[in-house]
């Protein structure tokens, strides 16, 4: 006899669903825009700690902070 599984299961598996997608939908729209990198003519890692995450550095705070300036931004550390 095949025994359902349950509801407790059922749900922890929904949950972990809903995580993934959300997971995978907050990477694909977290990113900085490419505009924002032509515009600047500078590399995402300018502005980001890593290359792809969303984490800013000190200059990409300041550039959001600026309205999206670097004027009055310093260079970040290398």
């Amino acid at each position: 006899m095949i025994s359902r599984p349950s509801h407790r299961v059922r749900r922890m598996v929904k949950i972990g669903v809903a995580i993934v997608i959300m997971s995978v939908w907050g990477i694909s729209f977290s990113h900085a825009k490419p505009e924002y990198s032509k515009k600047e003519s500078k590399t995402c890692t300018y502005c980001h700690v890593k290359m792809g995450q969303k984490e800013l550095n000190d200059t990409g705070k300041c550039y959001a902070k600026n309205g999206r300036s670097l004027q009055g931004c310093k260079a970040p550390a290398k």
